[in-house]
């Protein structure tokens, strides 16, 4: 199975950035996607940022021009760029991936890192 190992997070004040890792433990053939999704205090779990074997993006309104997804396979890797960051950016952020591996299609899930946006 693929397992995924999320670095980056962290305190920031507001109008900071950080930048979000998520390593995979193996290579997958043929992506579906790459997503990251983010939740906050007492909120349910939204989409972020997704992006598509292809290279297509897709972001919440909240983040547009702010987060930047992207891809390293040559190091198993996805990232979050988060600039800008508001302290209504504050939550949990989760990587998933969904791809092939072994002739089997996975949806793998990082166990989320902090993220926290104060002055």
């Amino acid at each position: 199975q693929v397992q995924l190992v999320e670095s980056g997070g962290g305190l920031v004040q507001p109008g900071g950035s950080l930048r979000l890792s998520c390593v995979a433990s193996r290579s997958l053939f043929n992506i579906v996607h790459m997503r990251w999704f983010r939740q906050g205090p007492g909120k349910e779990r939204e989409l972020v940022a997704a992006i598509t074997s292809g290279g297509s993006t897709n972001y919440v309104e909240s983040v547009k021009g702010r987060f930047t997804i992207s891809r390293d396979n040559a190091k198993n890797t996805m990232y979050l760029q988060m600039n800008s960051l508001k302290p209504e950016d504050t939550a949990v952020y989760y990587c998933n991936v969904k791809g092939w591996t072994s002739g089997t299609l996975v949806d793998s899930w990082g166990q989320g890192t902090q993220v926290t946006v104060s002055s």
